[in-house]
């Protein structure tokens, strides 16, 4: 039937098989069981490889029946097969099915095809079409996973051309799309390929689907079309990977792999993403391609069918194909690569180009003859090598496979500088010839012999080596597209002349000669097989022990050379091999090994080291002979605290914690935050309403750590937000939410507390945001941890991205992964931390030094103090020896292991052991006695902290468990504490630590415990931190030794690197000591230190040099020259015995100084290479370096006085930091950064740095889930700001498929920004958290504030001259006046608005004036003197500016989509008037939405007249009245929003705008009728756009009386009046008057904020209201008592907000001149005209203080020149014809002010003197407050005061008209020497009106008593004629 299969059911398998079944099963979410029978039967001749304890016979014998089954498979010959004739009439054509549908794959890639679920296409092959695929539908259970198993028997496919559905044979379906087979049809044999969506959604070709597993073996089947295609690059190129923290599940045999590419898209490289893992035989591993299938599934949408997953085995030794390494040792777990591994790590590997082009599309495919590996290779080199496919062919590799490891990513390397020219020909360039071959391997060859003995080969310095010399080669073709970069490489020879293959063996070796055998090259003339058969052959016979690396060369002249490099060396191919680990297959390869008892060959073979026994022994032995003795010495000092403190002598005072202030940086960064958020807002995307939200709420969401959820928590308790929000310590949890598995709730309460609450903004703060990228696609497995993708599946969702209330901020120290080309957010969102000089102002200025990673890298330069990062090079040299006795054991566990015993055996040579300080390094004895001493030297027993990294959690456990148990042997659990610091837990300490810190920290609470590493200050202790990766935790400041020893040292990714160093990152004080130090002679020989050389006390010498000048860091020294004296000087040492005599002391000096010199050059290779030389053995190589250590190392003893100063004298003598007695080491240790020790490697890589003196460690791939988008890149430089630094990344850095980024693409637009997301970025521990709190303290005040308003809040003045009068003319609680009673209520000229308090009085007969009283009240002169304010929440009737938009307003404004913004009309509106002499011609720009006010003529649309409604209409829906609001220089902050003041009612509103200022507020509002007032009035003031609004309004009054009166309407039931509105006003309120009382003084009133719709329809609801001429209200003040409102209408002043009607005021006209008081003289003239001007006191309106525009716009300065030199008011007249400076200002302004300020110069006699005023003729001018006035109207009929019986001490004449004449001014009364003033427009008119007023007979001009204003003869002056009365 085509599904037989020549298998046998072995029952050996059959338990195993069927056990492993029903664990996966149960573990499994599929439905679907895992085939028990198939497993068996079809891969009968595949043997589970045990990775426990199995014999190589088994694996021998399971190879065997491998090789007869597959040789009995593949040598049989062929069977014939007949092919069933087709049916009659049905289509054989090829490519076509039986009904004549089209299949192939080119044809139907772009049409939806319908799957069913469970159902799969695949791609089958026909021997007639060998260039097409065919499009099948597969039951994905009848399809293998990728290690070719689980397929069930048989077949069931559907045809997608016809839709033919139901084949259950193989045979039949293949017939049916005409496969024409002349062999029996298999479906393994046919069906090859999975098949795909791309990104464009079109089916491409996918993976090769795993029959058996066959494409693994390295077999050269002719049967097999598989190992020819799998690696063909242009048809496949991978487009996936993995970081997963956990091992990913083997899929179910439906998961399509990889998408495809098209072949342009290979081409260019930037476009394409794969795989980057190492490669067996040739082949990825099954687990690679395992992986690949399940991320290219869920990565992509378009992946077809369903994903079910069965889970993986959870034993080691379950489920592993013969594949996978296996052995008898299971270390070998580490060679098995997964994808994520070469993403992740790398140092090699971290290859950013792993990622570009993985191995599935490299084109080696097996050739030759296979080469086999011989046995034992591991056991006798002592590393497994590592094979790097470079160019061409490569050989299968058969036999022992387990011992090596092949990796594509030097062949990805190669590839990717091959398309450098491509790249350079986008720009535009010719055709360039990329770098040859020869030239890449030759490149090679010399990079890798200059490389040393301990370093580790890099890609990115190989394809930097690359890019410099294609450059250089081509350099006069690219130079116009891209600028040399800097060359951060020795010069390289490169030969002028191309290199053929046959010169590249001779010139490879010639280069590899000057090595000293390091680089071996073998040249192979067949193939590269030879090569490396020979190459094992060498290695087998210890020929390579020297060699590191091996290039083997296969150079013919027929055809392109083939070669591949192999890492020999040992300490390199260890490196690069355990790099390929991912994190959790790390931790899970130490676990492994700690579990299963292989590390304790190492446990023992440290016994054998120690001479003297078993150190447990010694232990033992120390503690039974000393338990009294020591535990008494050593913790005296510790128990001596609490006594000395109760007897009240010596406590140490320096104990403090400086942790709830904030700094001036925090406060600058918070204000940046708010400055981008208002910024958002602001903007004219609409996409943030901070008008419309009234408080905040947030959420802060951190790593799963407890440590710093704590500590996030305890910044919240006691920051200022919390306070502002009224958090209690219960609730302020909720405001913290850690990322694990309860998050999900939390995270859902707060999204509905966004949705329930739109008014609330909720700020999403994402902490520590570099930590989880995962996409939430790759973590569905079910055995991933939850929190494994949780941030994308949080705050990624769709609910918080549309949510218009909530902002999200990214906070973290490295930013690099979120600055991508997919990244969500803009680069104008990105906060980054200010420099600690900010546009010259020192923000660091409180005496702080922050020390990140730049300072410590700084601190190693040559020519500074000592070296804050180290290396322990003794360390190391023990660390290689046993990496090369025990090559199977993980270099972790031996670091940790080493370390463990190098801590152990300081602890005890400190207490007394003294042979044990040959057991240790200096470093770590250094450490431990001063952690060990630092209690003892303050009397409150404060000590230093030790961080121990260990990011392996087993590790860590181990490291716990054995210091615990040396501590407690050594009895010194008194004297410091060890903490196992792990993320998922808390802090554990002893009892007794914990009653020391409640005593340090003044702690009652009974049950009080420390919940961060905070809280441990001053605590001695070792901290043991735990974890892959810090999370966030801060340290104290008791910090003093960052042991980093055993960081993960493979894993070269900068986020990495600096995450692990930014614990170390401190802020350090820098006071001045006081005291004389001892002059150093080594400091006074640095001519570059920045401070005196006379300091012993050396500088950290940092960047900035002006805070090195004004805050020099201190560091204490040992006091004296050197530290070889002082170790003689200390006699009780029990450690100077014989064996180290002072003369060898003194020797280990010098040398130790050298050692430190030498390390600070990064040259420390002589004494590892000297030893490993000299002394094989690794027993001797270990003796006699601990001996060489010794030598430098003197001890303090027990029995040493506890303070005594020879405790210090062991320090070595490279340490600056020796701790003083004099001082509490924890205060030092605040005062100086940590000191850190690293890895050598990472140290190297740290400390170098390019041409541009940028680190190494900067140019290094920036997060393991990013890949660069290209090779071809420029460098970065040191001169990078943090922005230009984020621009780099945001160019150059795509995210991989696993990157939460990845499907945030757009198609190359950019709104794949989030509007609402920003991104924070600062150094570790510099204060983020702080900074981001008073953030949001801010925000909340901003919201607050933006729903208040500061407005005026005075009392009315001048209240005591107004005659209080027993007669009240209406009740209280009347509504409205009643006519005939209001004609008998007194005017009252006095001024009562405060705005007016500087202004002169205006007396009247009803007055009785106390000068005394009035100077008295009066304020100073003072044009500054601001106003009193209170602050209001504004109410939703309020008046808003152009900030405010919510949803109800945006038609208002102009947001309706019905009208465009820009459609509004521009009208031309004239009328005469006489006054004016011309004709005025005024504008209307009237946007669409608002023609309907207006009246337009039929044919020409020309205005006529705006409509108004009648005095008889009544409705609730709109205002009768228009509203003109006159305004200037405030097109921003006017309040003319008035939709809410209207509560939506319809009304007319006209903004009066000058001409120069249109364009400017249309913009602002857009859909406001501007009323536009002619240039002749653009430096006019208030007086003119009152004067048109009122005549353009009475035109238009007759106008609409015209037009109505043709429809039958009288012209008096036209509606007469306007309002005419201040562009301040913001609220207006109503004063209720209850009057329930029995008489008429019992009433209460309450006063509430109400609509201006309610009171405008109150007001025009008023009885015979056209009687009245101009209605007003009150100035609102929160000082209104009862007598105010007692009367409830005043017939008085009104301003700022008044009803006028221009029918009654015709003839009275505003004053077109004026620019103050322009009210007040118009209110005098309405009431001696004989109007009536009624103010209603149970209205007010409040106004805003704005501080700017108004009559602020109008500056007065000198014509002549710019300066804006001041100019007081006495400079604004001159005399006539002098030289006086002329003024650039309105002639009138000029007046006004000079009046306001000096007129006493005019009226002397009137100063103070307000029972004589002065008379002022039609006008009201302000004389200033110390002058008062008295106004009378010429016009005949007009109301004026009795004059009779008042004297006046002055006559002001302004401007008079025809009405004024002399009969009328006899009639007034002066005093003898009263002054006149009269001012006219010119000289002329100035002696016609002397002379027409006959005023010569009355008073006495001279000559030099003219003036004029200080204008230029062009602006027109005022003349002033002055006088005095005869």
């Amino acid at each position: 039937m085509g599904n037989s299969y020549a298998g046998q059911l072995k029952t050996t398998r059959f338990e195993e098989v069927l056990r492993n079944s029903i664990e996966a099963s149960l573990r499994s979410d599929n439905l679907v069981p895992r085939p028990i029978f198939s497993q068996l039967y079809l891969e009968a001749e595949q043997q589970l490889s045990s990775l426990e304890a199995g014999s190589r016979a088994d694996n021998e014998e399971e190879e065997e029946e491998e090789e007869e089954e597959e040789g009995s498979e593949s040598s049989s010959p062929p069977v014939s097969y007949q092919v069933k004739p087709p049916p009659e009439g049905c289509c054989t054509t090829d490519g076509f099915c039986q009904a004549g549908k089209d299949l192939r794959l080119v044809s139907i890639s772009n049409e939806h095809i319908e799957v069913p679920s469970g159902f799969l296409l695949v791609g089958a092959k026909s021997p007639n079409l060998p260039d097409h695929l065919l499009v099948c539908a597969v039951d994905k259970r009848f399809l293998p996973d990728d290690n070719g198993r689980n397929a069930l028997l048989g077949f069931s496919g559907n045809c997608v051309g016809c839709g033919k559905k139901g084949f259950c044979y193989f045979t039949e379906f293949s017939n049916h799309i005409n496969l024409k087979l002349t062999t029996q049809p298999k479906k393994q044999k046919h069906l090859k390929y999975y098949l795909v969506r791309n990104a464009q959604g079109a089916l491409t070709k996918g993976s090769v689907i795993c029959w058996k597993g066959a494409e693994f073996r390295g077999r050269q089947s002719s049967t097999s079309t598989c190992s020819s295609t799998l690696f063909q690059l242009p048809e496949s190129s991978g487009l996936s990977g993995s970081t997963s923290s956990e091992p990913l599940p083997p899929a179910n045999a439906s998961a399509p792999a990889g998408t495809q590419q098209t072949a342009a898209a290979v081409d260019h490289i930037p476009s394409t993403a794969a795989f980057s893992s190492a490669v067996y035989n040739g082949k990825e591993s099954p687990k690679q391609q395992m992986m690949k299938n399940n991320l290219s599934a869920l990565t992509r949408p378009s992946v077809l069918g369903t994903l079910t997953n069965s889970g993986p085995p959870k034993k080691r030794h379950k489920g592993w194909s013969p594949e996978s390494p296996s052995s008898t040792e299971t270390w070998n777990l580490q060679l098995n690569p997964q994808a994520s591994n070469r993403i992740k790590n790398g140092s090699l590997s971290s290859l950013p180009h792993s990622a570009l082009v993985g191995p599935a599309s490299s084109p080696m495919v097996g050739s030759g003859e296979p080469v086999s590996v011989p046995d034992n290779l591991l056991k006798i080199c002592k590393a497994k090598p590592v094979i790097f496919k470079g160019h061409g062919n490569f050989p299968y590799l058969c036999g022992n496979i387990n011992d090596v490891i092949v990796s594509p990513l030097l062949y990805t390397c190669y590839r990717n500088s091959q398309s450098l020219s491509r790249a350079y020909e986008q720009y535009g360039a010719s055709t360039i010839q990329p770098i040859s071959e020869e030239m890449q391997l030759l490149l090679t060859v010399y990079y890798l012999v200059q490389l040393a003995a301990d370093q580790v080969p890099l890609i990115e310095d190989l394809e930097q080596i690359f890019m410099r010399s294609w450059r250089e080669s081509h350099l006069c073709e690219i130079r116009q597209y891209q600028p040399a970069a800097p060359q951060p490489f020795p010069q390289l020879p490169g030969p002028v002349a191309p290199v053929s293959s046959a010169q590249l063996p001779w010139l490879a070796g010639l280069a590899a000669s000057s090595c000293n055998d390091s680089v071996h090259i073998i040249e192979c003339s067949y193939s590269l097989a030879e090569g490396l058969s020979e190459m094992f052959k060498l290695l087998m016979e210890g020929k390579l022990t020297k060699t590191n690396y091996v290039v083997i060369i296969c150079a013919s002249r027929n055809r392109a050379i083939d070669s591949c490099i192999v890492i020999t060396g040992k300490y390199q191919a260890r490196v690069l091999s355990e790099s390929m680990l991912s994190p959790s297959d790390y931790q899970k390869e130490v676990n492994y090994q700690l579990v299963t008892g292989k590390v304790e060959t190492l446990g023992s073979f440290f016994s054998t080291l120690c001479p003297e026994g078993d150190i447990d022994l010694l232990l033992e032995k120390f503690y039974q002979e000393n338990q009294g003795h020591i535990s008494s010495s050593l913790s005296a000092s510790v128990n001596k605290p609490a006594a000395v403190h109760g007897a009240g002598t010596a406590v140490c005072t320096s104990y403090e914690i400086e942790r709830h202030q904030i700094h001036p940086f925090q406060l600058a960064v918070a204000q940046k935050l708010l400055s981008h958020i208002c910024s958002i807002a602001d903007s004219s995307t609409q996409n943030l309403d901070l008008g419309s939200f009234e408080k905040i709420d947030f959420l802060i969401c951190v790593p799963p750590s407890e440590v710093t959820y704590q500590q996030t928590l305890f910044h919240l308790w006691h920051s200022v937000i919390s306070r502002n929000t009224d958090t209690c310590s219960q609730r302020v949890e909720q405001y913290v939410m850690k990322l694990d598995a309860e998050a999900q709730i939390k995270f859902k309460i707060f999204l509905q507390n966004s949705m329930q609450n739109p008014h609330t903004l909720f700020v999403l703060i994402h902490d520590h945001a570099h930590w989880d990228l995962m996409s939430a696609m790759h973590s569905l497995y079910p055995q991933t941890e939850l929190s494994t993708g949780l941030v994308d599946r949080l705050l990624n969702c769709r609910e918080v991205k549309e949510a218009p209330n909530i902002v999200t901020l990214h906070v973290t120290s490295f930013p690099y992964a979120l600055q991508t080309q997919h990244t969500h957010i803009s680069p104008y969102n990105e906060i980054h931390w200010p420099s600690s000089y900010s546009n010259g102002v020192d923000l660091y200025h409180e005496n702080k030094k922050y020390f990140g990673l730049s300072e410590f890298i700084e601190s190693t330069l040559s020519g500074h103090s000592i070296p804050l990062l180290r290396y322990d090079s003794s360390f190391e040299a023990m660390v290689m020896a046993l990496g090369k006795r025990f090559p199977r054991l993980h270099s972790a566990v031996i670091r940790t292991f080493v370390l463990i015993q190098h801590y152990s055996a300081a602890m005890m040579a400190v207490c007394g052991l003294s042979q044990m300080k040959n057991y240790t390094s200096v470093e770590t004895l250094e450490i431990t006695q001063n952690l060990i001493n630092s209690s003892r030297q303050c009397p409150s027993g404060h000590g230093l902290m030790v961080v121990l990294r260990i990011p392996c959690v087993p590790l860590a456990a181990v490291a716990y468990e054995r210091l615990y148990n040396v501590r407690e042997r050594l009895a010194l659990e008194d004297n410091f504490e060890i903490i196992l610091g792990n993320p998922n837990s808390g802090i554990t300490i002893g009892k007794h630590f914990v009653e020391q810190l409640k005593i340090w920290q003044k702690i009652e609470d009974v049950d009080w415990r420390p919940q961060t590493y905070l809280e441990l200050e001053g605590l001695p202790c070792i901290l043991i931190f735990s974890g892959m990766d810090p999370q966030g935790e801060s340290l104290p400041r008791s910090l003093r030794y960052c042991d980093l020893r055993l960081i993960n040292s493979s894993s070269l990714v900068r986020t990495s690197l600096e995450q692990e160093l930014g614990l170390a990152a401190y802020f350090v004080s820098s006071e001045i000591h006081t005291e004389k130090p001892v002059v150093n002679d080594v400091l006074e020989s640095d001519p570059e230190k920045l401070s005196s050389t006379d300091n012993e006390d050396e500088e950290i010498a940092t960047e900035g040099s002006t805070s090195e000048k004004r805050s020099p860091m201190k560091r204490e020294r040992s006091r004296s020259h050197d530290s070889a004296s002082s170790s003689l000087s200390s006699k009780t040492s029990t450690f100077c015995t014989e064996s180290s005599p002072p003369q060898a002391l003194s020797n280990s000096t010098e040398e130790t100084t050298n050692n430190y010199e030498r390390q600070k050059q990064k040259v420390d290779k002589g004494a590892q290479t000297t030893i490993s030389k000299h002394l094989p053995p690794v027993t001797e190589q270990l003796d006699m370096k601990q001996n060489i250590k010794s030598t430098q190392v003197s001890i303090t003893s027990s029995s040493s006085p506890p303070f005594s100063s020879s405790s210090f004298s062991s320090a070595p003598t490279h340490n600056s930091f020796i701790l003083q007695t004099s001082q509490c080491s924890m205060t030092k240790a605040s005062k100086q950064p940590p000191i850190v020790f690293l890895p050598k490697l990472v140290y190297d890589i740290i400390t170098s740095t390019d041409s541009s003196g940028l680190p190494k460690s900067s140019s290094l791939l920036p997060y393991h889930s990013v890949m660069w988008a290209s090779s071809f890149r420029p460098l970065m430089s040191k001169m990078m700001t943090c922005t230009e630094q984020s621009l780099y990344y945001r160019q150059w850095t795509v995210p991989k498929p696993i990157h939460m980024d990845y499907n945030n693409r757009n198609e190359g637009r950019m709104d794949t920004f989030h509007p609402r997301r920003l991104l924070l970025s600062g150094p570790p521990q510099i204060g983020k958290t702080g900074a981001y709190l008073q953030f949001l303290s801010i925000l909340s005040r901003m919201l607050i504030r933006l729903t208040e308003v500061d407005v005026y809040d005075e009392e009315e003045i001048n209240i005591n001259i107004k005659e209080e009068s027993d007669q009240y003319y209406h009740q209280p609680g009347d509504l409205w006046p009643d006519l005939e009673t209001f004609k008998k209520m007194p005017f009252d000229y006095t001024i009562h608005d405060p705005k007016y308090e500087d202004a002169s009085l205006i007396c009247s007969k009803l007055q009785t004036i106390d000068s005394e009283d009035r100077s008295v009240s009066r304020r100073q002169e003072d044009m500054y003197t601001c106003r009193q304010t209170t602050r209001m929440r504004l109410s939703k009737y309020a008046a808003y500016n152009t900030y405010h938009h919510c949803e109800q307003c945006h038609q208002y404004m102009g947001f309706n989509p019905r009208y465009q913004i820009y459609e509004s009309t521009l009208h031309a509106f004239a009328f005469s008037y006489s006054v004016l002499g011309e004709e005025i011609q005024l504008h209307f720009i009237i946007p669409k939405s608002k023609e309907h006010h207006f009246v337009f003529s039929q044919p020409g649309r020309q205005l006529e007249s705006m409509r108004l409604p009648l005095v008889t209409d009544k409705s609730e829906d709109y205002i009768k009245s228009p509203t003109f609001t006159p305004t200037t220089g405030r097109h921003e902050h006017g309040l003319f929003n008035l939709y809410h003041a209207m509560d939506g009612a319809s009304h007319l509103h006209v903004l009066v705008v000058k001409e120069y200022e249109m364009a400017i507020y249309k913009k602002y509002w857009p859909n406001h009728i501007m009323l536009v007032l002619p240039s002749i009035f653009n430096s006019a003031g208030v007086g003119a756009a009152h004067f048109l609004i009122k005549e353009l309004s009475y035109h238009n009054l007759e106008l609409e009386r015209n037009r109505q009166e043709e429809l039958g309407i009288k012209p008096q039931d036209i509606w007469p009046f306007i309002v005419i509105s201040d562009d301040s006003c913001v609220m207006w309120n109503t004063v209720e008057v209850d009057c329930s009382g029995d008489r008429r003084s019992d009433y209460t009133w309450t006063e509430r904020n109400v609509s201006l719709k309610q009171i405008l329809q109150h007001i025009e609801a008023t009885p015979n209201v056209t009687h009245y001429a101009l209605i007003g209200m009150r100035k609102w003040s929160s000082k209104t008592n009862s007598a105010e409102i007692k009367e409830p209408f005043s017939c008085c002043h009104v301003h700022d907000f008044i009803m006028l009607n221009v029918d009654l005021t015709q003839n009275v006209q505003y004053n077109q001149n004026r620019f103050t008081c322009d009210d007040v003289d118009f209110n005098l003239r309405v009431h001696s005209a004989g109007l009536l001007i009624c103010r209603f006191n149970n209205f007010s309106v409040m106004k805003k203080q704005i501080a700017v525009g108004g009559q602020r716009s109008f500056h007065i300065k000198s014509k002549v020149s710019d300066n804006p030199v001041s100019i007081s008011p006495a400079q604004y007249i001159c005399a006539p014809d002098s030289k006086h400076t002329f003024l650039a200002a309105p002639a009138q302004l000029l007046l006004e002010k000079y009046l306001q300020y000096h007129s006493h110069h005019f009226f002397p006699l009137s100063l103070k003197n307000y029972s004589h005023p002065v008379l002022s003729v039609d006008c009201y001018l302000n004389l200033g407050p110390q002058i008062a006035v008295c106004y009378v109207s010429s016009r005949p009929h007009s109301l004026n005061i009795s004059s009779s019986g008042l004297t006046f001490s002055g006559l002001l004449l302004y401007l008079c008209d025809s009405f004024v004449v002399a009969s009328f001014l006899k009639k007034f009364h002066f005093l003898k020497g009263a002054t006149l003033c009269v001012i006219c427009q010119d000289r002329n008119s100035l002696r016609q009106t002397v002379v027409r007023l006959e005023l010569e007979d009355e008073w006495q001009f001279r000559l030099r008593d003219e003036f004029q204003t200080a204008n230029a003869k062009e602006d027109r002056p005022l003349f002033f004629l002055t006088g005095r009365h005869i």
